[in-house]
């Protein structure tokens, strides 16, 4: 498996990491992705993309390093795996290759939010000794 950071400026980010991301976020729009990913990245959120032998994309994860009142926190926002290509250990190994990049950025800890209701991510996440350590509240401030 090889790790590509793609840019906005990369066809990579249409052809391989926005269809993985619109698999979490089915509302997503093509063009509402790309100017998410165009702003995203102006404020450091990282595409990150595995790739196997063919150079296939197999899993995607955004990310970014935060400076917060509890140390440096290295967040990952979206972690997605081809549908096709599940429970086959590459989530694994790319939340490995996570957690190495958040040791040398000198974070403290890696960090991800899990919807309510995504419960084959919940049982993945602890398999790989993730713990619940917080509550996420959220309030719409848009109409």
């Amino acid at each position: 498996m090889t790790l590509r950071d793609v840019t906005p400026d990369d066809i990579r980010m249409s052809t391989d990491v926005e269809p993985l991301i619109r698999t979490l976020r089915p509302g997503l729009s093509a063009e509402a992705f790309a100017a998410f990913a165009k702003e995203a990245h102006g404020q450091g959120l990282v595409f990150t993309a595995a790739y196997d032998e063919q150079d296939r994309c197999l899993a995607v994860a955004t990310h970014r390093v935060l400076a917060t009142s509890r140390g440096r926190i290295f967040f990952v926002d979206d972690l997605v795996t081809h549908p096709e290509r599940r429970s086959g250990g590459i989530g694994a190994r790319l939340l490995t290759a996570l957690k190495e990049r958040a040791r040398a950025a000198g974070c403290v800890r890696v960090e991800l939010d899990s919807g309510v209701t995504n419960q084959a991510a919940h049982r993945f996440y602890h398999s790989q000794r993730l713990v619940i350590s917080a509550l996420h509240f959220s309030a719409e401030v848009t109409s």
